[in-house]
C-alpha cells in the first residue's frame, strides 16, 4: 500500500493534530488540516499567516505535533525562507542530521494567498524556495466576518460583498498564477476526498522547491450552512466542477478527476445561504446562467 495511504488509515485524525482546539464546528479547512497533517508527520515547521488556523495556538501551546511559527499574514513565506535557511546553515556545519531535518509549512487562509501575502509568495517561488505553501481556502477573510478576497467566488453574499446579485467579480485563478512560475508542484485538494488528497500529499513530499496544495474549505458560518453538511458541500463542490481537483508535475497539468456526469451548479449553490438571494425571492437567472456557464467553458476545454 502506498505510505501515504497507510497512514491514512492507520491514523487517528488528532493524531498529530489535537483534538481540544476551539475552531468552527465543521470547518472544511480543519478537516483537509488534519490529513494533511498526519500525513507529512511531525518534522514539518508550520509557519502560520494570520489567519482562521491562528485560533488553534493559545500560547504557549499549540495542537501541532511538530514545530508552529506565528507571522503577520502578509509574511508566510518570508518566514518559511527563515526556517529554511536556519536548516540549510545547521546542515552544512554537521549540526543537523540529514533523518532530523524538517519541513518548512506555509499555512495560510486564502485572503494571504490571493491578496495581502501574494507578493511575498510570488517572491519565494522566484528564489525556488524549498517550502510547501498550504492555503485553506474559505473565499473569503472568515476569521474578520467573512468579508470578500480575491477568491470570493461570483455572486456570493458577504460582509462588504452586499448587492442584489452578490459578489461582482470571479474568483481568483491561485493555481494558474502558480503553475504560471513553473513550480516544483501544485495541487487542488479537498478534505472531502482524503484518497486524493493524501496521494498529492506523498507526491509533494517527495520533491524539493516550492510545492502548492490549495485545499477548498467549505466554511458553515462564512458560507451559510449547517455543519454536518460540509463534507457533503465539499463532494459537491467537485460533483458539478466547480472545484477541479488537479495538479500540476513535470511541466504539465493533469485532472485527477474529471466528474461525469457533472452536476449542475445550482446543487452546490442552494445549500449554502451565501447564494441563496440567488433562488430567492426570484431566481437571478443572470448570474446563475454565468456560474454556469463558467464551470462548462471551463470543463469544455479541459475535454476538448
Amino acid at each position: 500500500m502506498n505510505p501515504a495511504l497507510r497512514r491514512m488509515k492507520d491514523l487517528p485524525s488528532t493524531h498529530l493534530l489535537g483534538a481540544g482546539s476551539a475552531m468552527c464546528a465543521g470547518c472544511g479547512g480543519l478537516l483537509a488540516l488534519h490529513e494533511i497533517c498526519d500525513l507529512l508527520g511531525a518534522r514539518t515547521v508550520f509557519v502560520n499567516a494570520a489567519s482562521c488556523m491562528t485560533l488553534l495556538a493559545s500560547y504557549p501551546f499549540t495542537p501541532f505535533r511538530g514545530s508552529w511559527l506565528y507571522t503577520a499574514m502578509a509574511s508566510a513565506p518570508a518566514g518559511a525562507q527563515g526556517v529554511r535557511d536556519a536548516l540549510d546553515i545547521l546542515s552544512e556545519r554537521g549540526r543537523l542530521p540529514p533523518e532530523q531535518d524538517l519541513t518548512a509549512v506555509a499555512l495560510t487562509g486564502d485572503g494571504a494567498a490571493t491578496g495581502i501575502g501574494l507578493s511575498a509568495t510570488a517572491g519565494a517561488i522566484d528564489r525556488g524556495l524549498d517550502f510547501i505553501y498550504l492555503c485553506y481556502d474559505n473565499e473569503g477573510y472568515g476569521n474578520t466576518g467573512q468579508q470578500s478576497s480575491p477568491a470570493t467566488p461570483l455572486g456570493a453574499r458577504t460582509a462588504t460583498s452586499t448587492g442584489a446579485h452578490g459578489h461582482p467579480a470571479s474568483k481568483m485563478d491561485l493555481f494558474a498564477i502558480w503553475v504560471a512560475q513553473r513550480p516544483a508542484y501544485a495541487a487542488t485538494v479537498i478534505g472531502a476526498d482524503p484518497l486524493d488528497l493524501a496521494r498529492k500529499i506523498d507526491r509533494a513530499r517527495a520533491l524539493k522547491g516550492p510545492r502548492l496544495i490549495h485545499a477548498l474549505a467549505p466554511c458553515p458560518p462564512g458560507w451559510s450552512f449547517d455543519p454536518a453538511e460540509g463534507v457533503e458541500i465539499g463532494r459537491l463542490a467537485v460533483k458539478t466542477g466547480i472545484w477541479p481537483l488537479k495538479e500540476y508535475v513535470d511541466g504539465r497539468v493533469v485532472h485527477t478527476h474529471v466528474p461525469h456526469p457533472r452536476l449542475p451548479v445550482e446543487e452546490y449553490l442552494k445549500r449554502q445561504g451565501r447564494f441563496r438571494h440567488l433562488f430567492e425571492p426570484g431566481r437571478d437567472t443572470r448570474v446563475l446562467a454565468q456560474i454556469q456557464s463558467q464551470v462548462d467553458a471551463y470543463w469544455e476545454q479541459v475535454c476538448a
